[in-house]
């Protein structure tokens, strides 16, 4: 029998496969690929090891390296040194600690017939592609050799980069610095890795140099760190600066308050910096002395090709969304014509490069490469620094941007583009805008548009904007003013940082004063604030400030002036409202401590006179006298009378403040900004001036016998404060505030009622404000973020008590009417310390008639002489609390954690805290009977960034794995102090 004939073959799919996507990725199959890996990238580890079984696409998708290396770097660890296993994916589950066996062995990667992606392809092929190709040409930046400090100056300083030879030839790291050399002096020393988690990765420099030799990563980890100082001193010696960078107007900063300036960089081939413009506009040098560095640099106000400028609306905070180096220069530089190209050129070793304020700048390291880097200001670019550092965002988009930054600003073909407000997802506040520029001519070309087209708007943008400082300066929101407006997370240095840097500069260089005033005037408005100082003066007679006294001293949120013999302040923190709070309680409190004659009086300020200060509808400043009694006329126009206040008494007094804290600290921060119409007055207060120094400019002074005798002084007048009588309180008055306080929970939520029966009336108010913070607690800590461990954030609600009452629960007498809360100061930090020079043997008799506010001018004696305390400075910010919430400051500002002055304070302090002896108390709720537990609760709550200041004084801390053990190490001294009843 014949077999029958066989079937007639089938044709062949079109494309040769069957297409595995649809099947594969289900609906996910309509994304593109680039968002699925995005997608992935925000999963744990074990989420992607189970999508990986899901199907063939999935697990080619989550087998890719550099999603292993995000999920890696983004592991929660506590300051684990980080070591590369050979692969990604191999180091992130031996990070995880998982047993040997379900560690993967190396092995060829499956391939599946049928499934393609561009986005893949271009990955894999950055992470293998080698940079041979690039030509080492000198490029189109001016090469100069034995430069002379005038030259510098008046040909490139300010004005263009500039490749410099001959500045390192005497330095010891000229020969010495290459990696092996490195290795045999530094090998076990961990430096920081620089990588786009927001977290700090640290490696030791043996295990980088192993991660060097065998990752293919399309953007590898780089050494960027700016405390190889500390962590390897003997490179400092290496160097120096050269003598063309010395003047640098941040060296009168602490080693502490100065930003970071210097990095030592290490990387290998394809790793570099992606397009940036330097923190605060600063200028920069660069020394490369290993390995080739290709450079590419765009002026101020161009955006390159591919590049997103975000620009907080709220704070002016600066993001740039951009591709990395390597991919800049493979997929966006050929799109370029050669008009729009940028400046480039390669560095070699020895050469040093010279990057003025503004520049945008994209670095490439074609081999492994050892370089140093330092960032300065000096009088080139010192306006622009103080510029960047006003509030507002329109400027700080102005500088980086360009007019792209201004809407209608340009004509032709560069215009506004994609400019709109949305949520950004990478910050907890949802309510934050922003503004997104980016080159118009960049999205024509990448759509189609013709080289000529953009080659128009570039030279149209050459013409029209100006990187000048009067040109830049008119895009400041004249409405905002340095000490209201949010500051910016993004600037280099803090709010009293900054204070302190210009009047530090004020002071020890009063030859460049009228550019000091400059910059002054666009930081800090200090124009406008001399205006209203002079009015000030005039209305009391004082004498009109001198050139010196120009400037706000201190480093308060409000300004504060010296003029002759007396201390000019001027309320303007948080708007008018907390303003009016601030001073009337400190008027209030004032008159009080006279009524009972305390001893307090004779460490106090002095006050001369007090009242608003506001313009009137013509512009012209006028000043009526105020002593914190009855409701001016001009701030019942605005309508901020307290609610059911009398005529009689202080309606700005303490307790309506407390109302105001209390409504307060439910708001977020744009409700509690005041509004603008109400940024025409200001109070303001007028004491007397007293000779000697703040303890700020004499820590570093101080024998440590004047130390323990200020620590002695402190307990001494901290008893006198907490001792003294509070005003009435009226429960009603509080009512229409509501009877209840949510306060969110871990998984759920509870309620705790306003004026409950566990504690007085008085106590309520204060809990309830205490529970209105911890309501957003865990996403306030994480906005606070480095140096808190993440690790203590996640558990933060386990170890504050649900309900707050809990705190006062092991007290025995907090529920009866007689223990009420205590007039409190709540900043009593090293800048409102007054010190006076004395004879050691005249400490006994160290309290002076009652004159004094704060001073930083007189000197009064000299340093190596005793000081003695005299006065305790600014009680703007009183309260009624708890008295253990005053230790807070001052253990962690003044004493900076040292318990041996906090054993000397509460020896002088000699009355028990509030509630008298501890109860019996089960086992369940021991932490309850610990000082310790509540004042550490209390640093948790706190308005400011306490937290901070602990893990910085305490660094072992921040591998703490409790609460508990931070706890114990800051506040343990406090469980031994019983009282002197």
């Amino acid at each position: 029998m014949e077999n029958p004939p066989p079937p007639p073959p089938q044709a062949p799919p079109p494309f040769g496969f069957r297409d595995r996507r649809p099947d594969a990725l289900g609906n996910l199959r309509v994304l593109p690929d680039e968002v699925v890996c995005s997608i992935l990238e925000n999963l744990s580890p074990r989420d992607v090891a189970l999508l990986s079984c899901v199907s063939s696409a999935m697990y080619i998708l989550c087998n890719e390296e550099p999603l292993w290396m995000s999920l890696c770097l983004n592991l929660k660890r506590s300051d684990k040194l980080l070591q590369y296993r050979g692969s990604w994916k191999e180091t992130t589950l031996s990070l995880l600690n998982l047993p040997t066996k379900y560690i993967e062995t190396c092995r060829k990667r499956l391939h599946f017939d049928g499934f393609n992606s561009l986005f893949l392809y271009r990955r894999l092929y950055r992470c293998h592609t080698t940079l041979n190709g690039f030509s080492v040409d000198s490029g189109n930046v001016e090469r100069k050799n034995d430069i002379s400090l005038e030259e510098f100056r008046h040909e490139y300083d300010g004005k263009k980069p500039v490749l410099l030879t001959g500045l390192a030839d005497t330095w010891p790291a000229k020969s010495p610095w290459t990696i092996d050399q490195l290795l045999c002096k530094y090998g076990d020393t961990p430096f920081r890795i620089s990588q786009r988690s927001s977290r700090k990765i640290l490696m030791k420099l043996k295990d980088y140099a192993s991660y060097m030799k065998f990752q293919h990563d399309e953007d590898p980890l780089y050494i960027f760190d700016d405390k190889f100082g500390e962590a390897a001193p003997g490179l400092l010696k290496d160097y120096c600066v050269p003598h063309l960078f010395q003047e640098d107007f941040f060296d009168v900063l602490d080693s502490e308050q100065r930003p970071p300036y210097r990095w030592l960089i290490i990387g290998p081939e394809r790793s570099g910096a992606s397009w940036h413009v330097d923190p605060a506009l600063t200028s920069a040098w660069n020394t490369l002395l290993c390995g080739k560095k290709r450079w590419a640099l765009y002026p101020p106000g161009k955006v390159p090709l591919g590049v997103t400028v975000h620009v907080n609306e709220d704070d002016g905070d600066v993001n740039v969304q951009n591709p990395s180096s390597l991919q800049w220069w493979l997929d966006f530089y050929p799109l370029l014509a050669n008009e729009d190209k940028p400046i480039e050129c390669t560095q070699l070793p020895g050469e040093t490069i010279f990057i003025p304020s503004g520049w945008w700048h994209c670095v490439l390291n074609l081999e492994t490469t050892v370089a140093v880097t330092q960032n300065f200001v000096n009088s080139k670019n010192f306006e622009f620094v103080c510029l960047d550092m006003a509030p507002g965002y329109r400027h700080k988009g102005v500088s980086r941007a360009g007019l792209l930054a201004v809407d209608g600003g340009m004509s032709g073909e560069v215009e506004m583009a994609d400019l709109h407000q949305f949520d950004t997802l990478s910050d907890s506040d949802s309510t934050r805008k922003e503004k997104r520029l980016r080159t118009q001519h960049g999205d024509q070309l990448t759509n189609g548009g013709s080289a000529n087209s953009a080659s128009k708007s570039y030279d149209m943008w050459k013409q029209e904007f100006s990187y000048d400082i009067d040109f830049l300066a008119m895009f400041l929101d004249k409405e905002r003013d340095h000490y209201t407006s949010p500051w910016s997370s993004g600037n280099c240095i803090g709010q009293r940082e900054m204070r302190e840097w210009l009047f530090k500069l004020w002071v020890g260089k009063p030859e460049m004063r009228e550019l000091l005033w400059k910059g002054a005037c666009l930081a800090l408005n200090t124009e406008k604030w001399l205006k209203c100082l002079a009015e000030i003066c005039s209305f009391y007679k004082l004498p009109h400030p001198t050139d010196s006294e120009r400037l706000p001293v201190g480093t308060g949120s409000n300004p504060v002036y010296l003029i002759g013999d007396h201390v000019v302040k001027i309320f303007v923190e948080d708007g008018l409202e907390n303003a009016m709070y601030s001073l009337g309680t400190e008027l209030e409190f004032y008159k009080l401590v006279d009524q009972v004659s305390s001893p307090l009086r004779n460490c106090i300020p002095d006050v001369l006179g007090s009242g608003l200060l506001y313009f009137e509808d013509d512009e012209s400043l006028t000043v009526l006298p105020w002593d914190g009694q009855k409701v001016p006329d001009i701030i019942t126009k605005y309508n901020l009378i307290p609610p059911k206040c009398s005529e009689e008494g202080f309606p700005f007094g303490v307790w309506n403040k407390k109302r105001y804290e209390y409504t307060k600290a439910g708001m977020s921060i744009n409700e509690s900004v005041c509004s603008a119409s109400c940024s025409r007055i200001w109070p303001f207060i007028i004491t007397k001036r007293c000779k000697g120094k703040i303890y700020a400019q004499l820590r570093d002074a101080l024998s440590i016998q004047d130390t323990l005798n200020l620590a002695a002084f402190l307990g001494e007048q901290l008893r006198n404060l907490h001792m003294l009588p509070c005003p009435s309180f009226v429960s009603q008055s509080f009512s229409d505030i509501g009877q209840t306080v949510e306060s969110e929970l871990t998984n759920h939520q509870v309620e705790t009622h306003l004026f409950s029966s566990k504690v007085t009336a008085e106590w309520n108010i204060f809990l309830g404000t205490l529970s209105r913070k911890k309501m957003t607690l865990a996403s306030r800590l994480t906005t606070w973020g480095d140096p808190i461990p993440s690790t203590l954030i996640e558990k933060v609600n386990e170890y504050i008590p649900d309900d707050l009452t809990k705190l006062f629960s092991s007290y025995k007498d907090y529920h009866k009417e007689g223990c009420r809360p205590s007039w409190i100061h709540s900043d009593i930090m090293d800048d409102n310390i007054h010190m006076e020079p004395c004879s050691t043997d005249s400490y006994n008799n160290r309290i002076s008639p009652r004159v004094g506010s704060m001073d930083n001018g007189y000197d009064g004696g000299e340093l190596g002489q005793s000081w003695r305390p005299s006065h305790i400075l600014d009680f703007s910010d009183l309260s009624i609390g708890d008295p253990l919430y005053d230790l807070i400051p001052i253990h962690l500002d003044v004493f900076r954690g040292d318990s041996y002055l906090l054993k000397q304070l509460l020896q002088n302090y000699k009355i028990p805290l509030p509630g008298g002896q501890l109860q019996h108390q089960s086992l369940g709720d021991v932490k309850y009977q610990r000082l310790s537990y509540r004042a550490m609760c209390y640093c948790i709550l706190h308005e400011e960034n306490v937290l901070a200041a602990i893990f910085s004084i305490w660094k072992d801390l921040r591998r703490a794995e409790s609460w508990e053990e931070v706890e114990q190490t800051v506040w343990g001294e406090l469980n031994n102090y019983k009282g002197f009843p």
